[in-house]
């Protein structure tokens, strides 16, 4: 593919006075894992949630797929789109937040199927074999059964992955997934991403977790107040960042 998957173009967007976003231009290649650092309020989640249309953006554009994201040009005038369409494009992402939204009154399995059924009108026997197979993809087969309150923080976190892939997205969004986990129970989903990474799926993942974003990162990107400070293999900007910023973001949390 000679296009990019993602593009993103002089995107800003503010919340009151505070620049969220600051001219923000990137692109992200089919099947690259592009790693998002920086400190807390760099604008790293608000760049997510506007690929995943969950933020609108104030100005510049974004195309996924060869699709503007949330307007639509008629008669030379930008015109934003129906909940319904916006809805339709958001289909072709999957989001992974900090905490896991996962439905409190419905098991593992349910939680997988509730979307491809009730979203994409497919047949629950069709898409309970996706999900069976997808729990085993994320090594939990055994507790498809089990609700929420009877599965670790880890467990959930790996049922909210497989949810967002049965809807069969071209671009995963991670948003700090491990954030809100107890510190053994980082790796095991960190082992599910990097098999998703292994497989070929587009990933944008906002991550503090730089062993991660070391081994399996095709590009790192630091933002810094709104803005993209650096960019590069995730050798270049993990092991000899040129801005001091990013120097210095790196030395206090490593």
């Amino acid at each position: 593919m000679t296009k990019p998957l993602v593009a993103i173009r002089s995107v800003s967007k503010a919340f009151g006075e505070f620049q969220a976003l600051k001219n923000v231009s990137i692109d992200v290649w089919p099947g690259e894992v592009l790693c998002l650092i920086g400190a807390s309020g760099s604008g790293k989640t608000t760049l997510l949630r506007c690929i995943n249309q969950l933020t609108m953006i104030d100005s510049g554009g974004i195309w996924l797929d060869g699709e503007l994201l949330g307007v639509r040009e008629e008669g030379g005038k930008l015109r934003r789109l129906t909940e319904r369409q916006i809805a339709r494009q958001r289909l072709k992402t999957g989001m992974v937040f900090q905490r896991f939204n996962l439905f409190p009154h419905k098991t593992a399995l349910e939680n997988i199927t509730e979307g491809p059924v009730q979203v994409q009108g497919r047949s629950l026997d069709e898409v309970r074999a996706e999900a069976i197979e997808l729990l085993r993809r994320v090594e939990l087969a055994t507790k498809a059964d089990s609700y929420p309150s009877q599965l670790s923080g880890g467990q959930q976190q790996r049922v909210a992955i497989a949810r967002a892939l049965a809807m069969k997205p071209m671009l995963m969004l991670f948003d700090e997934p491990t954030s809100a986990l107890d510190p053994e129970l980082v790796g095991e989903v960190l082992s599910v991403m990097k098999e998703l990474a292994q497989s070929g799926m587009t990933m944008m993942v906002v991550t503090h977790e730089l062993g991660f974003a070391r081994e399996v990162a095709d590009r790192v990107v630091y933002m810094d107040h709104g803005a993209i400070l650096e960019s590069g293999r995730a050798a270049d900007v993990l092991g000899s960042p040129r801005e001091a910023r990013t120097q210095a973001f790196l030395a206090a949390v490593i």
